[in-house]
């Protein structure tokens, strides 16, 4: 089987990895110049780090260099996808510069046209028998309409995107608007208040916000990086344990979450900046969890930074030559930039609106079985559609999960309880997160359910003793690294993989 794979990040690369290791021919098509995904050089803002500690944002298989910071930078995560691509091989079936401009479902169904277009602008189109969408769920970065761009362009003003932000000294000596509050945007304004003459952070609402350490003492990854972090928020549903935390246990539950409220108030001096977010921390459960950026507080406290709470940009206006914008509280602030840390776009480009349609329900959300399986669309999968702490992992498992599904290791349940599975999903993500789940692709906090469920249907999950170590302690990915060994362990005894010396020996490359 053919199979073309959309991505060189994460996703993609543990596609392409796994599914060699099974006897698949990929290719992975990117269109950037370097794998990483959103990690890639053309993609980086300055500032960007990981929101996980290097131990727990990783494969299975493969440990970050233990030169690399507790909390890796944006340039190490690339190298380390580099790393990887070296690691097993994967050079030789990468198409770096390549973008996908259309992938076409034969009118037959069973197989794809991929066309592509190439550094120079020639086009290619390879037939396939497979899609692995992996373009990732951070795929086109949204950028508000605001009213007057056109003038405030015009003037020699600037609107970009954070991930198309890559050189500080764009903002040497200018007045500097950071859009948003999450944690893009803070990180972005730290680096930037270094060079600006002004740097504002407007943002439409607070968000809770994590200490690498709370209290100074006990460190953020034995807090959110465990199955016990992620049952203090309510799944869709409870099991074990869970079902004491949001039951009989509530109140143990809502204390625990009030006094990290408490400590990382009182630590990142909140209240004395009026920045205390709306709500409660249990709100950070319905849709993001943010680390703080390092520095970020600390220069609002000196006035670095300026924040802006409960507005938006109402407009941007120019008088006498010079940029300004008019925010929705009445202030006016000046702006010769403007940084928009305001999420993405959830796309696949390449699809025509016909096969679009079949992907996503009447409002747009992707309707995918576990986050993998379209229901009314054949010979494609989605790897990496899901916002998760542990994407790397759960990128790697949902690899493990196509291989299953192309070797027929594994039975799909019936048509329509796959979709009432996905509708009841999505359904479920839009009343938790208040709208903003992403297309239907946010499952933060649950990451690890989600990595349960794909394992759970391929009867491959790890025991319940390394399970339970995840309760307490974060979780270690390299529980994992012998699952798609055992996946292959099950073929082989089924006959489902390739007997003859030559693809043995392809394989084993």
């Amino acid at each position: 089987m053919k199979i073309a794979i959309i991505g060189a990040g994460f996703a993609g690369l543990s596609s392409a990895k796994v599914l060699r290791e099974f006897g698949f021919d990929v290719v992975v098509h990117e269109k950037a110049a370097d794998v990483g995904g959103v990690w890639s050089r053309s993609r980086r803002y300055p500032g960007v780090r990981t929101q996980n500690s290097k131990g727990t944002y990783r494969f299975s298989d493969l440990k970050m260099p233990r030169s690399y910071s507790q909390w890796p930078t944006g340039r190490q995560v690339q190298e380390y996808l580099e790393l990887y691509t070296q690691e097993y091989g994967l050079e030789p079936y990468l198409r770096l510069n390549s973008e996908v401009t259309e992938a076409r479902l034969l009118d037959t169904e069973d197989g794809w046209d991929v066309t592509t277009r190439a550094l120079d602008g020639a086009m290619e189109t390879e037939r396939f028998d497979h899609v692995v969408v992996a373009n990732g769920i951070f795929s086109e970065p949204f950028i508000p309409p605001f009213e007057g761009a056109e003038e405030f362009l015009a003037s020699g003003n600037r609107i970009v995107a954070a991930s198309e932000f890559h050189d500080i000294e764009d903002a040497r000596g200018k007045s500097v608007i950071v859009l948003g509050y999450g944690k893009t945007s803070c990180d972005v304004a730290v680096p930037i208040s270094e060079a600006a003459e002004s740097t504002t952070v407007v943002a439409r609402a607070l968000l809770w916000k994590m200490p690498r350490r709370l209290g100074g003492v006990l460190n953020y990854k034995y807090l959110m990086l465990t199955r016990m972090g992620e049952a203090l928020f309510r799944y869709q549903s409870l099991h074990g344990f869970e079902k004491f935390l949001h039951g009989p246990g509530d109140a143990v539950r809502r204390r625990m979450l009030g006094s990290v409220q408490s400590v990382a108030t009182r630590q990142l001096n909140l209240k004395e900046l009026g920045l205390v977010p709306h709500g409660t921390f249990e709100d950070i459960g319905r849709s993001t969890v943010s680390l703080v950026t390092e520095g970020f507080y600390e220069r609002v406290k000196d006035g670095r930074i300026t924040v802006h709470r409960d507005c938006v940009v109402a407009k941007l206006i120019v008088r006498d030559g010079v940029g300004w914008a008019e925010l929705s509280n009445g202030e006016t602030v000046r702006a010769d930039l403007v940084v928009c840390g305001t999420g993405f776009r959830q796309m696949v480009p390449f699809f025509d609106e016909k096969l679009n349609d079949r992907l996503t329900d009447e409002e747009g959300n992707f309707l995918l079985y576990k986050q993998i399986h379209p229901i009314n669309v054949p010979n494609l999968t989605f790897s990496g559609y899901n916002s998760s702490f542990f994407s790397p992992l759960s990128a790697e498992m949902a690899a493990v999960w196509i291989a299953s599904h192309l070797l027929g290791c594994h039975k799909l349940p019936p048509e329509d309880e796959r979709l009432a599975f996905a509708q009841a999903k999505v359904a479920w993500m839009a009343e938790r997160t208040e709208g903003h789940h992403a297309r239907g692709t946010n499952i933060i906090p649950f990451s690890m359910h989600n990595v349960d469920e794909v394992l759970d249907e391929i009867n491959l999950n790890v025991g319940v003793f390394a399970r339970f170590t995840q309760w307490l302690g974060p979780v270690r990915p390299s529980a994992y690294r012998f699952v798609a060994k055992k996946l292959k362990d099950r073929a082989e005894k089924r006959g489902l993989l390739p007997t003859d010396d030559s693809s043995q020996a392809e394989t084993a490359v």
